[in-house]
């Protein structure tokens, strides 16, 4: 039943951010100040990853995304000019989710930065994902620092909150 709700949850995201052009920073999502909770997603080969492997060590980005949405085609851009500039430093990860996508879709997108799938919805929930094309960024202790969602993003000053 939980992971029914999460889907309809999701895809009631999904129609949001089709919708909206852009959330500024803290429409909905995570409480910035929280801690990140860890959970375990499939990589695109289907192998189990969690979240705690890369969570307080280092500053990490995590961006929900979908190959349909519009708002994240918009963020590309600046994901991958913020992965060329603060890569080393921050743990870029995608988290595909499953609403009107399949893991082969997802497997055509390569990026320079891991790529999980989150087929059940259980990542978004615990993120209280209000839409695709939303980033949260995570300081070093594993604290969240930054969330927004829409395609005109400042990474760069978000991710400088996690420096």
């Amino acid at each position: 039943m939980q992971t029914i709700r999460t889907i309809t949850s999701l895809a009631a995201a999904a129609l949001v951010c089709s919708a909206a052009p852009a959330l500024r920073a803290q429409d909905g999502g995570i409480e910035v100040g929280a801690r990140a909770p860890a959970r375990t997603l499939n990589n695109t080969d289907g192998k189990p990853v969690n979240l705690a492997d890369f969570i307080g060590k280092k500053p990490v980005l995590l961006e929900f995304w979908a190959t349909w949405c519009e708002n994240c085609k918009a963020l590309e851009p600046r994901m991958l000019a913020a992965h060329k500039k603060f890569g080393t430093q921050v743990e870029f990860i995608g988290v595909a989710v499953a609403i009107n996508q399949t893991l082969a879709r997802v497997q055509q997108y390569k990026y320079p930065y891991p790529m999980l799938w989150d087929v059940v919805g259980d990542c978004a929930a615990a993120y209280d994902v209000p839409a695709t094309s939303f980033v949260v960024i995570i300081d070093k202790s594993g604290k969240v620092v930054y969330t927004g969602a829409g395609g005109k993003q400042d990474l760069d000053a978000a991710i400088r909150k996690a420096l």
